[in-house]
Order: C-alpha cells, then structure tokens, then sequence
C-alpha cells in the first residue's frame, strides 16, 4: 500500500472526529500521538511478527498511566478500534490494528527493584531483558519466558512458560499484583486484597479486561551465574533422547524444566561445520543455582548418546535467558500452534520426527515442554489459566523469512496440528501460541477450559461493550 493510501485509509477512519478533538487530544499527553504522516509512523506501527503489516489511524506512545486512561477514553468515545502494544512480540500480532488507536507502552520500561520485600515492579512495556537485568544486580529472579525480548505483558497474561515453571511456576503465578486501566477509563489495582476478581482473570485470561501498565512479581534467589544444557543429538535417536528426558524429569528436582527441540541444526559458527543442517533433537534447560551445581544435575541430559554439538555451559543467568534470542529475530516470520498430550508415546515420537522432516523451512522446530512440578500443583480454579495438569505441551513453530514461502510454513503448521490434535491431544493448548486464532470459539474453548464462563462474566463486568477485543477474545456475557 502507497504511503498516500494509507493517508487516505486513516483519514476515513477519523472522519466525524473534529480537528478540534485530535488537538486536545495530543495536547493533553504527557507522550506522543504518532499519525500516518509523522517519519516515525512506519517504525512505530511495525511489530516483531513480519506477518503482520497493519496501519493504524493513531498511535498514542504513552509515558504515563495518565496517558493510557485518556488513550482509552478518546478510543471508546470516538468508537475506534483500539490495540495494545506492551513489547510487541505477540505471534498473533494482536498489538497493532488496521485504522484504529493503538496504545504504545513501548517507552513505559522502568523496572524497581524491592530487595527486602523481593518484589519488583515493571511497567507495561517491559521486556524480559529489562527485568533480569534489574533483578540480576541482587541475584534475583522472576519466572519469565525463554526470549530475551519477549514483552512481560502478553507473556504473562497469558500464562508464561519459561525455565523456572517447575520450580516457581508461571509468570501469572508469580505476579502479586498489577495496575491497570479499564474500559471505562479508570486506573484500578489489582492483587488478592483488591478487585480480587479482576487479578484472578488477568493471570491467565490475557488482554480481555484492560491495559495493564504495571506487573509486581515475586522473585527469587536465581544466578547470577547458572547452568545452560544446550545439547543436539541425531534425530534418528528422537525416541531414547525423549525416553530418557522423561524418566530423569521424573526423578530430577523441580529446578530443571527441560524442553526437546525437533529441527535441524542451524547454519551458525556455534556448531560443527559437518553437523549443520542435519536433522537433531535437542534438550534445553537452565538450573537456577549454582554453575557446578547445575553442571552436575543436567550432565545426565548430556551424555545419553554420541550428540551432533553441545553447546551447553555456565554463564550469566541474563545471557542464558538470551539463548535462543538469535533464532527469533526481529522482522522474521513466524506463526506457531500447540496442544497438550499426555505420553510420549512410540507412534508421537514417530510422528513428530516424520513432520519436522517435512518442515518447508530449516528454521522451523517441534518443541515438547515438560511440565508439571509448581506450575501443576495451582488448582484449575486458582487462576484463570487451564490445562494445568497436562505433562508435555508441543509447540509447531513455523518460522521462516520470505513472504513468498507463508502459504507453505502455514500450512505446515496446520497439517502438524490437525494430525497431532485428533490422535494425540488430552484437550487444552497454550494462548501465547495460537496462530492467528482462526478458529475462533473452539480454540477458546480448549485454550480457556472451565474457567470460560467466569471470565465472561468478570468481563462483563469491566468491559461489557468489548473494548478490548483484539487478544483471544472473550465474549462478555449477556
């Protein structure tokens, strides 16, 4: 689309919205409103998923909770279609919309650090690089993902799984309280003691209930140096490697939270020359505690056959959280899909090899997440996040470069997931990973379980005229 165009499309959004009105509305914030004219309009309605190419009508770049309520004030009265952009990593590409608002946190990044009470509170816009680095300097820690630049914000408000699920749980299980802005424009907080509701359906419901413009964690006493297992072995040995992960996750402490990756090796100086390419099957994890500690624990993942390059070590605990940052790069393509199952099973493991095989792109991957441990041991009802008792989540990650090669790695994806659900799934998927959320209610259904209709309800309450609808939208209940 011409840059004319795209002048063209947002001037019919906005039109019946007097000048007059856009005026004041600037006027009044303490940030920036970005309009398709400015230079910097491409950069800021540009998002980490390249599949996503969106142009809205205003961009509203926020540097205060003050700006985000006027943001959504001036959105529900003018009728706009509003979206929110916390880091921006969102696979759906949810945080930018097609000639709407768009509410930017990008620049609300401060994180502070409670040591004596081991909080930290981080602003919408955060990533999790900004919060280990802060929380590092005291040897602490909150359960975030495994991306570097991952935004806090669609991370845990639809759950987050990262290294630490099996000993603290998820990002939404360690949140102690949040602050954000509701559909009529209020800034409201929300823990156990206050809108106990409102916090119960944001850890888990994701962005259905408001703009959330700070996270306060918990932490714990991680690093600062820890244990990265970083091993690939042949894929022709997929089912021993998977076989034993399971049976030493079984008897292993809880502070190893183990992830398999089908795929094949990349073309990166980190690995031998002869294996790059080849198809692998690798094993991932990070022990919180000491290096010689973890090198202890997680060396039985290491030597379970002759692997194809071991690229595991100690390091910083904010460089191990930077691993697999290079193969997720900024303006790459990605849609990913996931289900739970409940074994791995001869004929699964088959399965999986056989489709990553077949993967269009060399960069694609199957990854199988271990579970269990703290994150299953918070009941179903407990948070709004379901499907908590599931052992193993697959993720089908698609992820490749050229717009001319999407129809293929999604259609990948799709086959994977159609094979996979109808022999192999115990019901429930993870909603950070959901494609395009194409399938409407029914993925809905399985993402939320039988918390679906409280959610509604407490959605109905906070925003009954479904404001915030661009997430994996809950209908408000009549």
């Amino acid at each position: 689309m011409s840059v004319d165009r795209a002048h063209q499309d947002a001037a019919s959004t906005l039109n019946g919205i007097p000048d007059s009105a856009l005026a004041e509305f600037a006027a009044g914030l303490r940030g920036r409103l970005i309009r398709p004219e400015d230079s910097d309009y491409d950069p800021a309605r540009s998002i980490w998923n390249a599949m996503v190419d969106r142009r809205p009508a205003l961009i509203v770049r926020c540097a205060h909770d003050a700006d985000v309520a006027a943001a959504v004030d001036f959105a529900r009265d003018q009728g706009l279609l509003l979206a929110v952009r916390g880091g921006g990593h969102g696979v759906a590409g949810h945080a930018v919309c097609d000639g709407g608002l768009v509410v930017d946190l990008s620049q609300m990044r401060g994180v502070e650090v409670d040591v004596e009470r081991r909080t930290a509170r981080a602003r919408g816009g955060c990533t999790l690089g900004d919060v280990d680095r802060a929380t590092q300097r005291h040897g602490l820690a909150t359960a975030l993902g495994v991306v570097s630049e991952t935004g806090v914000a669609g991370l845990t408000l639809s759950g987050g799984m990262g290294w630490l699920r099996r000993k603290y749980g998820l990002s939404c299980d360690n949140l102690a309280s949040a602050t954000l802005v509701t559909a009529d424009g209020r800034v409201r907080g929300a823990s156990e003691e206050e809108n106990p509701d409102l916090f119960w359906a944001i850890r888990g419901g994701g962005g259905n209930f408001g703009v959330v413009t700070s996270f306060e964690y918990r932490l714990h006493v991680v690093g600062p140096e820890v244990f990265l297992c970083f091993v690939l072995y042949p894929l022709s040995h997929a089912r021993e490697v998977l076989r034993f992960c399971e049976r030493y996750t079984a008897d292993a402490p809880e502070d190893v939270a183990p992830v398999a990756v089908l795929g094949r090796v990349p073309e990166a100086e980190e690995f031998p020359p002869e294996a790059r390419g080849e198809l692998f099957v690798a094993l991932l994890a990070v022990h919180p505690g000491g290096p010689a500690e973890g090198e202890r624990v997680l060396r039985p993942l290491r030597e379970i056959t002759e692997p194809l390059g071991d690229v595991s070590g100690a390091m910083p605990y904010t460089e191990a959280q930077k691993a697999l940052d290079a193969d997720y790069p900024d303006g790459g393509r990605y849609y990913w899909k996931s289900l739970n199952v409940g074994e791995l099973s001869d004929e699964l493991v088959e399965r999986l090899a056989t489709h990553v095989t077949a993967a269009p792109s060399p960069a694609s991957t199957i990854d199988v997440w271990f579970q269990g441990g703290a994150m299953a041991r918070v009941g179903e009802e407990e948070t709004a996040f379901a499907n908590r008792t599931a052992p193993y989540l697959l993720g089908l990650e698609a992820n490749w470069e050229e717009e001319a090669d999407s129809d293929a790695n999604m259609t990948w994806v799709r086959g994977v997931f159609a094979d996979l659900h109808g022999s192999f799934s115990t019901g429930g998927l993870y909603l950070n990973f959901p494609g395009f959320l194409e399938e409407g209610d029914k993925l809905l259904r399985e993402g939320y379980g039988g918390n679906r209709e409280r959610l509604a309800e407490i959605k109905a309450t906070y925003d009954p005229t479904n404001l915030f609808r661009l997430n994996a939208n809950i209908t408000p209940r009549p």
